[in-house]
């Protein structure tokens, strides 16, 4: 018992402490209410397809979790690879050049097509005032009033900066904190030159990393127990000598009463079209700006399921109050106007997880990693002191856990 460590959740944060540990020796049980690892960013049966619960596009300052793939043998190829390109249908295009940080973003900006020059080269200098300022701002304000205060508000906000932050944040940039923004920016533009590449899963979000990692931790002596939920904490400080509790803050409550943070929280809805075989996009990620639709995944060329997209809508909005089938049919609807199809679907699938991320709001609390119950930690991507609720910041926060009870 003087060793024995549990882990609550096989999400991305439970995963990577549970991981962190077996390599080091540490026996480790993991559990999971679940029939698969991977939480929030998970595989799901639907109607017999086997889909994502959302969509989701990494970057390439995703150090910690591209270091733990490796560590658990997930293969290079798991993942598409390009550098930062951002397309819409609409005309407007970005992509970052092969030349040393910054010039390949600055240089990318500066031939950005869709966008008056002027914009762009107020963007080239918004990114320098930004650097020139570390990226942090003494007092925190919504993306929404940094972008007006720095002349950021027109085609390039609409293009760039506002998909940008929905797409990190998972909030309105109305909403959203500067300062996470900036610290995004920072890491992902402003960073070495491959911190921008875009990188599009080539696996479903469970066999990226989740299972991996619960096959790693079983060839280390530990365990995985699928379908097998948690809701008394005190049984399991009787049988193991540290608990790390990687749950949903929502899933707080049950565990942990008393500090259960009061958040609200952001939809991620992802509605799968299924075209016939042919129907392939331009490029595996394309954007929309004109209506619900945010981005539009081609499954075909990422996945190999041929005909298959998939339309992402983060952050809260009308869609909420829409059925099914009226958003499904409203996802088409964009997909015929922006010309990306011209054929009916043969079915349709809206994956909503209602409580995606928590709300990034500006000075929003994170919980601290000790809870003040002897050897029970936190770990989740809620947690992170300073980034978004990202796939990222979950699995720093398992490693952050796993390393303090490794120190002690």
């Amino acid at each position: 018992m003087d060793r024995r460590v549990a882990v609550i959740g096989a999400g991305y944060a439970g995963m990577a402490a549970a991981v962190t540990l077996a390599e080091r020796g540490v026996p480790v049980t993991v559990f999971e209410s679940g029939q698969v690892p991977g939480g929030r960013a998970r595989r799901i049966v639907s109607q017999g397809n086997e889909l994502d619960n959302g969509q989701h596009a990494l970057i390439g300052a995703y150090t910690v979790l591209y270091g733990l793939m490796r560590r658990v043998g997930v293969r290079e190829d798991a993942l598409l690879r390009v550098p930062l390109e951002i397309r819409y249908a609409g005309g407007f295009s970005f992509r970052a050049l092969r030349l040393p940080a910054p010039l390949g973003l600055l240089g990318g900006l500066l031939l950005a097509r869709g966008i008056p020059f002027a914009e762009r080269l107020g963007a080239v200098r918004f990114m320098a005032r930004m650097r020139g300022r570390g990226f942090r701002l003494d007092s925190d304000i919504a993306v929404t009033r940094l972008l007006e205060d720095h002349g950021q508000n027109g085609a390039i906000g609409h293009y760039l900066w506002r998909p940008l932050c929905v797409s990190a944040l998972n909030t309105p940039a109305g909403q959203a904190s500067a300062n996470v923004f900036l610290a995004v920016l920072r890491d992902a533009l402003a960073g070495e030159r491959e911190a921008s590449d875009l990188l599009l899963p080539r696996v479903d979000l469970s066999r990226l990393f989740p299972e991996p990692a619960a096959e790693f931790v079983a060839r280390h002596g530990g365990e995985i127990r699928l379908r097998t939920p948690v809701d008394d904490l005190a049984s399991l400080q009787k049988t193991f000598s540290s608990v790390i509790v990687a749950v949903g803050p929502h899933q707080l409550k049950a565990l942990l009463p008393g500090l259960a943070p009061d958040y609200t929280y952001q939809p991620i809805y992802t509605c799968y079209l299924q075209y016939s075989p042919q129907v392939k996009l331009g490029f595996p990620m394309v954007g929309l700006a004109s209506g619900l639709v945010q981005w539009v995944f081609d499954r075909g060329a990422l996945l190999g399921e041929k005909g298959r997209l998939a339309c992402v809508i983060s952050a809260q909005g009308d869609h909420q109050q829409m059925s099914q089938d009226e958003l499904a049919e409203a996802c088409q609807r964009e997909l015929a106007q922006a010309k990306l199809v011209a054929e009916t679907p043969a079915w349709s699938r809206v994956i909503a997880e209602k409580r995606a991320t928590i709300s990034c709001v500006r000075e929003v609390k994170r919980p601290p990693l000790e809870t003040g119950m002897p050897g029970v930690f936190l770990a989740g991507d809620y947690t992170d002191p300073e980034y978004p609720p990202t796939l990222e910041a979950a699995v720093r926060s398992g490693v952050r856990a796993a390393r303090t009870i490794l120190d002690r």
